[in-house]
C-alpha cells in the first residue's frame, strides 16, 4: 500500500538480492518509492524487477570500482544521490575465535563493514551538499552484544555501530539524517547452511523475526518526519 510520505522518494538497498534487503526493496517499493536494489544474483535482481517494479544494480560490495560504477549509473539516472539508503547486505556464520579462518574473518569484515562505508563514502558527500537524505545501516543485536561463536560477525557488526555513531555526529544540523536498526536473530537464508533448529545453543526459526519485520522497521524510520531523528533502533520478538 502507497505511503504519501514515501511516495516518489528514491531509495537504494544494497543486499536486495534475499533476506532483509529484499524484504526492504519490495516494502518500499509498494509504499510508493522508486527502488534501485543493489546485489549480486542477476537472476534474483530480475526477479524482483518483474515482481516490484525495483530497478536492479548487478555488482558485488567487495569489490570497489563494480560498487562505484553500479552507485554511478543510478546517480546519473536520479541527478543525484538517493532520498533513502538501506546498508542491508551481509554476510554471517558461527565460529569462534580460536577456529575461525582469517578468510572467513576477511569476507566478513569486507561484506558488513567495508561495503557499508564504500555506498556511505559514495553518497554521502551528495546528501551533505544537498541537506537531505536518511542514510540507514542494519546492524544486529551481535553488534551490542557479545555471543560465542560471532568472532567475524560481531566483530564486523560492532565496527558497523562504530561507523554509524562517526556518521551520526557528523551529519548533525546537515538536514542528512542517520539510523542503524539492531533486529535480534532474523529468518533468512543465511541461516540454512547451519540448521538452527538441531542445535541446542542457537533459537529455533520460528522464534526468529521475519525479514518483513526489519522492512516495517526500516518504512517506520523512512516515515518520520524530517525534523525526527532515531539514531538506533532495537527490535527483537514479542
Amino acid at each position: 500500500m502507497s505511503d504519501p510520505r514515501v511516495v516518489g522518494k528514491s531509495a537504494l538497498v544494497t543486499g536486495a538480492s534475499r533476506g532483509i534487503g529484499r524484504a526492504v526493496a519490495e516494502q518500499l517499493a509498494d509504499a510508493g518509492a522508486r527502488v534501485w536494489g543493489l546485489g549480486r544474483s542477476v537472476d534474483a535482481l530480475d526477479e524482483l524487477a518483474r515482481e516490484s517494479g525495483v530497478q536492479p544494480l548487478v555488482a558485488d560490495l567487495t569489490d570497489d570500482a563494480d560498487t562505484w560504477s553500479a552507485i554511478d549509473r543510478m546517480v546519473d539516472a536520479l541527478g543525484g544521490p538517493p532520498d533513502i539508503v538501506v546498508n542491508a547486505a551481509g554476510v554471517f556464520g558461527i565460529e569462534a575465535c580460536a577456529t575461525e579462518t582469517v578468510r572467513n574473518f576477511d569476507r566478513a569484515i569486507a561484506v558488513n563493514l567495508r561495503g557499508p562505508f564504500l555506498v556511505t563514502r559514495a553518497l554521502l558527500p551528495g546528501m551533505l551538499d544537498r541537506g537531505s537524505g536518511l542514510l540507514i545501516q542494519i546492524g544486529s543485536v551481535s553488534g551490542r552484544k557479545a555471543y560465542p561463536g560471532n568472532a567475524a560477525y560481531s566483530a564486523s557488526k560492532f565496527g558497523l555501530r562504530g561507523l554509524h555513531e562517526v556518521v551520526l555526529e557528523e551529519v548533525r544540523g546537515s538536514g542528512v539524517r542517520a539510523s542503524m536498526i539492531e533486529p535480534a536473530a532474523t529468518d533468512t537464508p543465511l541461516w540454512d547452511p547451519l540448521d538452527p533448529d538441531a542445535s541446542d545453543f542457537l533459537p529455533n526459526r520460528a522464534d526468529m523475526l521475519r525479514p518483513d519485520d526489519v522492512a516495517e522497521a526500516v518504512l517506520f524510520l523512512a516515515t518520520r518526519p524530517d525534523s525526527v531523528s532515531i539514531p538506533v533502533l532495537a527490535i527483537e520478538p514479542s
